[in-house]
């Protein structure tokens, strides 16, 4: 009987691996779609970046992207009243590559505008024989920063290290959307790791947080990321943002958090894009606090 069982396990095993078969999944190539990255604060002209998106294996470097800036597109915005067409400008950030970006015309300054708040917008572009549109607005400022101040960083850090703490007053009633970035010293404002919150569970309070120190999302995560160091001129923005400026952030850092992860679940990155573009539109209504962290 032992023999027979022998014998049945390797009849089993030779069929198996008899059907064994590499497969090969070739993707197709996708046509590229228009990436928006569009944004309108208070009291600042639009900015608006186009690029094309990429294929999923396409090799990333710095001339690949400067290769996917969109040129040439007309983009127009409208707050109702006026409307703006916009002009394609550029800066250099390398040898040889350039930033490109739409912003206010300064030729035709009759009908340009700066953002203001409790205002809504219209962006329209036309690329390649597509028209995309995607609306926005800033809402009022409805969270207040109170006071900004700074405490030395937990034990078992450095102790050139401090932690940057907020307290700020939520009105009653939900629905206030923020986002909040840092800015250290003469470096740009750049979003905290997670920079957005509703105000579910903080809703009619006054609270004290700490600010993690934001971070470029083009390179690695600093050790420390979170704390600032002493002697740095820390200045905190909070902007008050809509719900759907909010779910793109949202589902953009959770994607962002899950790069690589191979057990993460998947997630869709949430558009206010029309006609199939990528990215969102967004109002921001912004207030700013700033503080200097003694030596």
């Amino acid at each position: 009987m032992k023999m027979k069982w022998i014998f049945l396990l390797s009849i089993l095993s030779l069929f198996f691996t008899a059907c064994e078969k590499d497969i090969q999944i070739k993707l197709d190539d996708v046509n590229p779609k228009l990436v928006v990255d569009a944004s309108i604060e208070n009291g600042q002209p639009p900015i608006v970046t186009l690029t094309n998106s990429l294929n999923y294996f396409s090799t990333i470097n710095a001339t690949t992207l400067a290769n996917s800036f969109v040129h040439n597109a007309i983009v127009t915005i409208s707050n109702g009243s006026v409307t703006h067409q916009l002009k394609e400008y550029s800066f250099p950030v390398a040898a040889g590559l350039y930033y490109y970006y739409y912003s206010i015309d300064s030729s035709n300054l009759a009908t340009a505008f700066t953002g203001q708040l409790n205002t809504s917008y219209a962006l329209q572009i036309i690329h390649d024989g597509k028209t995309y549109t995607a609306t926005t607005t800033i809402p009022y400022i409805t969270k207040h920063i109170d006071s900004l101040y700074w405490r030395p960083a937990p034990v078992g850090n450095p102790d050139s290290l401090v932690e940057v703490r907020v307290k700020v007053t939520d009105p009653p009633g939900f629905g206030d959307y923020s986002r909040y970035y840092t800015k250290q010293n003469s470096q740009p404002f750049f979003p905290g790791l997670n920079s957005v919150f509703d105000d579910q569970i903080i809703d009619g309070t006054t609270y004290d947080v700490q600010v993690e120190r934001g971070v470029p999302r083009n390179g690695s995560i600093p050790e420390n990321y979170s704390f600032f160091t002493k002697g740095d001129t820390v200045t905190f923005k909070l902007s008050n943002i809509n719900k759907a400026t909010y779910d793109f952030w949202r589902t953009m850092e959770f994607a962002y958090s899950n790069v690589g992860n191979p057990f993460s679940s998947p997630i869709k990155v949430s558009s206010n894009i029309t006609a199939g573009g990528l990215g969102y539109f967004g109002g921001y209504a912004s207030q700013y606090k700033t503080i200097i962290i003694p030596h």
